[in-house]
């Protein structure tokens, strides 16, 4: 365990969000059964069913549709996406006061800024997603470890919170002294597979064109130098790493993002 000591104390927390990463979570942190946990979603549940590689589970699971049933809890996981996070506030105006943490489980890098202004004097905890989550139906969501983590936080008594959270489920946290450069990291394998691959309705395959190849370089070195001016502390060659990550993907494509994610990022592995 290292430094971080298990808290006892039992947790109320309320998962927004009930896709394929807030559905992995609500059921793995109802399986543990150390806290009390609530799902808020669009329409009531009664049960919930996770698979996971550990054996598949199912839980009984309290759900609340209408935020003004919603009562104030000691943690929010902010699991829908990113685009999403505005319509949430009528849930983060009823879940949140000055105790309660907010963990953002969203790609991107403004995890804070972005949900700030919708939680009060709450506390916002930034963590970045590794495991696959699918959704194969409200009740239901298979859940697959992707790499050696499944989550990052940053190496701050916020971010140790959040793993002790999580302590006796199956998905394993990893908190980081440097997660500015471990969240930059992640931001730069999705600012290049995703948008080329949507817009050329192609698999990544495409990458290996050496027009496109050249087009995502650029885009990768102007992404670069914004992410060292924020602090990211990255490779002379890190485009060049990035494009080498995505052409080498297969279909378990995200233990290639974590192997991206930990170069020089000084990982300490927590459970």
């Amino acid at each position: 365990m290292s430094s971080i000591s298990i808290a006892s104390e039992r947790m109320t927390v309320a998962i927004v969000g009930l896709g394929g990463i807030g559905g992995g979570l609500a059921g793995s942190l109802a399986a543990a059964g150390r806290h009390e946990i609530v799902a808020c979603t669009r329409r009531p549940l009664e049960r919930f069913v996770l698979e996971r590689p550990e054996g598949t589970v199912e839980i009984p699971l309290h759900a609340i549709a209408d935020p003004s049933a919603a009562t104030p809890v000691d943690w929010v996981l902010l699991c829908t996406k990113t685009h999403e996070t505005a319509s949430t506030a009528p849930w983060l105006a009823r879940l949140c006061i000055s105790s309660t943490r907010v963990a953002v489980l969203q790609n991107g890098i403004d995890h804070a800024a972005r949900v700030k202004p919708l939680v009060r004097d709450a506390v916002v905890v930034p963590a970045l997603v590794y495991y696959n989550g699918e959704r194969l139906a409200a009740d239901r969501v298979r859940i697959r470890h992707a790499g050696e983590y499944d989550l990052v936080v940053s190496d701050d008594p916020d971010g140790r919170a959040f793993a002790q959270l999580l302590y006796g489920t199956s998905l394993r946290v990893v908190v980081s002294a440097d997660f500015t450069t471990l969240k930059w990291r992640k931001l730069l394998i999705n600012a290049v597979a995703n948008p080329i691959t949507a817009l050329t309705l192609q698999r990544q395959a495409v990458l290996r064109r050496d027009d496109v190849r050249a087009l995502c370089l650029e885009i990768l070195d102007e992404a670069v130098a914004v992410a060292r001016a924020d602090g990211a502390r990255l490779a002379d060659d890190e485009a060049a790493q990035t494009v080498s990550t995505l052409l080498t993907m297969r279909r378990n494509s995200a233990r290639r993002c974590i192997s991206t994610a930990s170069r020089g990022g000084r990982l300490k592995s927590k459970r």
